[in-house]
């Protein structure tokens, strides 16, 4: 059994290690609530636009025909896959799941899979794992906006654009509430209906169609009017998924955190209980060698 000095010393730095995670807890749980209004904020946003984009796709005239981001390959040669994580550590199985996720749907595909990744954690777990990196984000704003994200979606768009790429995904945590988060693989572009209401605007939007009506008139066409708004709609999208993907990080962070707070004090109880032991030995052995000691002062003395 380690001496009572030792126990000591592992109660102190166990207590230091609760401090901190219960730092990093509250953090995150300030964080946890900031993330989530900006999720909800900008989905009432991307419902509405998804309603003018589906209204514009049905114009007279083929999806193909109106923008060159609504047009299906052929063949598929190519995919891009935007795999979004956290920038930091100290959040569970957060970064390891998307990760994994990615990784198995990668496998799945005919076609080599490309990675952009957006967080420092998933860059480095993809290339331990020998993934191609084609372009890496990190660093992103604590609270990103549509101009954070137009570089990533900027990168996205002239891939599929130039045909460098024929299809891209999104692989991201979809926030659900504090305590579940899934992790996602949605398809981003070529932008169909189906990508719209089951992409990265979150399942919540499915069913999110404007009712039926004649057909609007556009002035200028709607043609022009997709060339700016279906670019807009991608970088929302990417948006979107970051936004969740924050709003998960820091609710994983938070619940990890206070688990690991927990076990902290659950291991300090423990701790404490074997160092009184080992204290209570340590004077029963002292007792015991003054008594042994005093037994045998006195028989030496009556001899």
């Amino acid at each position: 059994m380690p001496s009572a000095r030792e126990m000591r010393l592992r109660i102190r730095s166990v207590k230091n290690i609760a401090q901190v995670t219960r730092a990093l807890e509250a953090v995150s749980a300030s964080k946890v609530r900031k993330a989530q209004q900006a999720v909800l904020a900008t989905r009432a946003y991307a419902g509405k636009a998804y309603d003018i984009l589906q209204d514009l796709a049905n114009q007279p005239g083929s999806m193909a025909q109106l923008h060159p981001l609504l047009t299906a390959r052929p063949e598929v040669k190519t995919i891009d896959l935007v795999l979004i994580t956290g920038d930091r550590g100290l959040c569970g199985a957060y970064n390891s799941n998307i990760v994994r996720t990615a990784m198995a749907f990668a496998r799945e595909q005919n076609a080599p899979v490309r990675y952009i990744t957006v967080g420092r954690k998933g860059r480095d777990l993809v290339f331990r794992r020998r993934g191609q990196i084609v372009a890496e984000f990190s660093n992103l704003p604590a609270a990103p906006t549509a101009l954070d994200i137009a570089p990533i979606a900027r990168t996205v768009i002239d891939d599929f654009l130039n045909g460098t790429a024929d299809e891209v995904y999104l692989a991201y945590t979809d926030f659900v509430n504090t305590l579940k988060q899934d992790p996602t693989v949605k398809k981003l572009l070529p932008f169909t209906a189906a990508t719209a209401s089951r992409g990265g605007l979150s399942d919540r939007l499915d069913g999110h169609v404007a009712p039926k009506s004649l057909p609007f008139i556009y002035e200028p066409s709607a043609a022009e009017l997709l060339n700016t708004i279906v670019p807009r709609f991608a970088q929302l999208q990417l948006l979107q998924a970051v936004l969740e993907s924050l709003a998960s990080e820091h609710s994983a962070r938070m619940v990890a955190m206070r688990n690991a707070t927990d076990n902290a004090e659950e291991l300090i109880g423990n701790l404490t209980l074997d160092y009184n032991k080992a204290r209570q030995l340590a004077i029963t052995s002292d007792l015991l060698d003054i008594v042994g000691g005093a037994e045998a002062l006195a028989k030496a003395i009556q001899k």
